[in-house]
């Protein structure tokens, strides 16, 4: 088929191409619905490549469970020797996806090259994470990497999304869009065949593979759908190839021809039939089907029956002879399909340990589930093995519920065995992951329940990590030094004598941050600490240290070192696969935001972690909390639902502990001007915090209830806190001018003289927040403080038609058409406060719609 209405897309793709090879490397990523023509775009491209330049594809396969590292298994032979050593030896060497990596990274260092994936909304997480390794090191390297997916196959919760989210603050990132066919392209197409052009365009909406597809069966009616194009001329093949092409649909996608001759014998005849009826190709020694849309209606059409036969034949050819570990993902996803138990339990376990070595965290998950439906024919010990492994892998994953639920059927099982190192190592690793499901209590109970196992057993590296993780839950929880350092002390005891250095290291990091809790001493030996476990090569010990940096940060309001601590945690999460930490850290990320100031950043950090699948409960309350906050700062509604909801995800300890859970609805409360729910809020707060000493938590609610008229308890304050308690307001607003919280300093500054309060009243009006601007009015107001209007801003000075920063916003979403309430979406205010803008905007301009506002946008920048 010619490539109509492709021209624009391969020109700027050979652009690319062009520039990259020459320095410095690109990425493009070419997306559209299924069939637009994605992969004949990528075809010509290679076509019309300089023959300098070498080109290597690799795709995805829409496996049930994908194989880590598909795309780079198909290309390795046309790769490097390094390349494919690497990749050999990864089921073995330690650090195995960080070394291949690397390799291909030097491969593509040295020549100009065309690096193709197709396919990656079928990818899965370790090529996901490669794709992550090579943007950001792509200026380095002369190569296009071209990228290509379904964009109408990935929500917003998809791990491409996520990937895509990653690669947006890339400058050297391209994106193309692959549209459907005009009418008269379709037309054009349809010419010489005895087909309605103007039908074929409205049955097809212009996608070129279902007009493709409709074209090679002329004899038949255009049919209404894809199922009955595919249904039309699966009716013309013979027995024989309709056996084949039910055959390749049951194997998937690029199926090798060798492996169909092991379930079909002497396949050739029957197969050059398809093949000349358009329903598959060959290519080499594989043969697969035009499009995938054809496949799943050919799979849809096959019988239950023929599906378990043909899984079960794929299967007994798969295993005829020697076994490849990169196909014990596809040995696995065929003995599912065939029902056989046995070949489950011998090949999904032997594939999750390899998924999980390459870190594919979610297959290894996936696999481990397929074999723990038939765990019960194991022995106990086989199936416990299953559970922890599965467990293990759920939890690095981000699925806390399936991980926690096998974990805590391990520790029965162990205690039923009475293997009581085992039961108390399991009772450590469940502790672990209830503080990040928000069950603190729990995780506190169930970490002294390790201790007391593993203390009656010899004392050795179990119970080290066991003393750590009450160490751990100690700093969490503001226990104090006294009792962080006597957790520490006893694992730090233990690990020099196994020579545990990810116990010695987290020992040191978390006795370090129960002083930055509460005197602000020990930053340096904090970082000190996270460099160790990072250089030491501790993966999980170093992503934790990285997460709790971004809480210590977040919560003393240091905007700059919240910024860089959450800019190193994504990338270290990112590179290690560590999703769960990943969320959590974002999930700080916005906290940190909202006390810089950044409304509109801070929410959309909070909705992104929201709109993923699976985030940590501790990091969903955290940006629930962080998002009613936004709302109630800008005075826009559904401030307490969110609130509500993350009250009820997390117990009321974890709650606290983190930070803003009882602070938010204090604030929230002031900002309505319920001052008797400020104090009784604040209050409980306070009472809850008795038996703890951290002044980042007390201080801020003590402030509450003097700024709510109160008379505040005498209780432990941070710097800040501190001094306006004090009553030295402009002590405590210089200080948080320093921390980069601006907000923090105008409510400082509520409780200072005349000047004090306009600038509080100016730092609430630059920020947005109009319940604030409203309280500090209505102050001004009561001590007979007039405001002072000094003129327009410099900005709105600035402007051609005096519109200022926030009227700029609105005219830069009018030129993108949007309504008042996606206007007001977009900001974060309501539809109403939209419309006056708009209003105001229009009056400005001097003109009667938003179409003129939008030209007369443009015409001062042309000038």
């Amino acid at each position: 088929m010619d490539l109509l209405e492709r021209e624009t897309v391969l020109r700027d793709l050979a652009g690319h191409l062009k520039a990259a090879v020459s320095g410095p490397g690109r990425l493009a990523l070419v997306r559209g619905e299924a069939g637009i023509g994605k992969s004949a775009v990528v075809r010509r491209l290679a076509q019309i490549a300089d023959p300098h330049i070498r080109v290597v594809t690799g795709a995805c396969d829409p496996l049930a469970t994908p194989r880590p590292l598909g795309p780079l298994l198909d290309l390795a032979p046309h790769l490097g020797r390094e390349v494919r050593t690497a990749l050999a030896a990864t089921p073995t060497g330690p650090g195995r996806p960080d070394e291949v990596y690397d390799c291909l990274l030097a491969d593509l260092s040295a020549y100009p090259s065309l690096l193709v994936v197709e396919d990656i909304h079928w990818a899965d997480e370790a090529t996901l994470d490669l794709l992550r390794y090579l943007a950001r090191r792509l200026p380095n390297v002369p190569a296009l990497v071209l990228a290509t997916y379904r964009d109408d196959e990935i929500g917003r919760t998809h791990d491409v999304t996520a990937l895509l989210g990653t690669l947006a603050g890339y400058p050297w990132v391209y994106r193309h869009d692959l549209a459907p066919l005009s009418r008269r392209a379709v037309a054009r197409l349809a010419t010489g065949h005895a087909v309605d052009a103007e039908r074929l365009y409205l049955v097809s909406a212009g996608n070129p593979f279902l007009v493709t597809e409709i074209l090679a069966a002329p004899a038949e009616p255009i049919p209404a759908t894809v199922r009955e194009a595919v249904a039309g001329r699966l009716v013309c093949l013979s027995a024989a190839a309709r056996r084949v092409v039910d055959v390749l649909a049951v194997l998937g996608t690029q199926v090798p021809l060798r492996l169909l001759a092991g379930v079909l014998p002497a396949p050739e005849e029957a197969l050059d039939e398809a093949v000349a009826c358009g329903i598959v190709r060959t290519h080499g020694q594989v043969a697969e089907f035009r499009h995938e849309l054809t496949r799943l209606a050919v799979l849809e059409a096959v019988p239950a029956a023929a599906r378990l036969r043909i899984h079960r034949q794929v299967l007994a050819a798969m295993r005829s002879g020697p076994v490849a570990e990169e196909d014990l993902a596809l040995l696995a996803d065929h003995a599912a399909g065939a029902g056989d138990p046995a070949a489950v339990l011998r090949y999904a376990p032997a594939a999750a340990v390899r998924a999980a070595a390459l870190g594919a965290h979610q297959e290894a998950a996936d696999q481990y589930a397929h074999a723990l439906r038939y765990a019960d024919r194991l022995p106990s010990e086989q199936r416990i093995s299953l559970l922890e492994g599965h467990s293990q892998a759920c939890l690095l994953s981000g699925r806390l519920d399936e991980g926690i639920a096998s974990r805590r059927t391990a520790v029965r099982l162990r205690r039923a065995l009475g293997d009581r190192l085992r039961e108390g190592e399991n009772l450590r690793w469940l502790s672990c992951w209830l503080w990040p499901a928000g069950r603190a209590a729990e995780a506190r109970r169930t970490g002294v329940d390790a201790v007391r196992v593993l203390e009656g057993l010899t004392p050795g590296r179990e119970l080290a990590r066991a003393y750590l993780n009450l160490c751990r839950l100690a700093c969490y929880g503001h226990e104090g030094e006294a009792a962080v350092a006597g957790h520490a002390g006893k694992a730090i005891a233990l690990a020099e004598r196994s020579g545990d250095t990810g116990v010695l290291v987290q020992a040191r990091f978390h006795t370090a941050a129960a002083r930055v809790l509460r005197e602000g001493r020990g930053w340096e030996e904090c970082e000190r600490a996270v460099s160790d476990a990072m250089a030491a090569g501790l993966p999980l010990d170093a992503g934790a240290l990285a997460l709790v940096m971004c809480w210590l940060a977040a919560l003393r309001r240091d905007a700059v070192r919240a910024a860089a601590a959450v800019s190193r945690a994504e990338d270290y999460c990112l590179d290690h696969d560590l999703p769960a930490y990943l969320l959590c850290a974002r999930a700080w990320g916005s906290w940190g935001l909202l006390n810089r100031g950044s409304w509109s950043r801070a929410a959309d950090a909070a909705q992104k972690i929201l709109a993923h699948p699976g985030p940590p409960p501790v990091a969903r309350a955290l940006a629930l909390t962080v998002l009613a906050l936004v709302r109630a700062r800008q005075g826009t509604p559904e401030v307490w639902p969110p609130l509500d909801e993350a009250a009820h995800l997390v117990d009321p300890g974890c709650l606290r502990d983190t930070g803003l859970g009882w602070e938010a609805p204090v604030e929230a409360a002031w900002l309505t001007g319920d001052h008797e729910r400020v104090r009784a809020e604040a209050r409980s707060g306070l009472a809850a915090l008795a038996d703890r000493i951290h002044p980042w938590l007390s201080g801020p609610l003590a402030c509450w209830i003097r700024r709510a008229g109160g008379e505040p308890p005498q209780v432990p304050a941070a710097g800040p806190y501190a001094l306006e308690l004090a009553g030295d307001w402009a002590g405590a607003a210089a200080r948080w001018d320093g921390l980069g919280c601006p907000y923090d300093a105008a409510l400082a500054r509520l409780s200072g003289d005349a000047s004090a309060l306009r600038q509080a009243l100016a730092a609430f009006e630059a920020l947005g927040t109009r319940p604030a601007v409203a309280r500090t009015r209505s102050l001004m107001r009561v001590r007979g403080v007039r405001p002072v209007r000094q003129g327009p801003r410099p900005a709105t000075r600035a402007n051609p038609y005096r519109l200022t920063n926030r009227e700029m916003d609105v005219l830069k979403l009018l030129d993108e058409g949007l309504s008042d309430a996606e206007i007001a979406a977009r900001l974060y205010i309501s539809p109403k406060t939209a419309g006056h803008h708009v209003g105001a905007v229009l009056t400005k301009l001097g003109v009667h719609s938003r179409h003129e506002a939008a030209r007369k946008h443009h015409g001062p920048e042309r000038e």
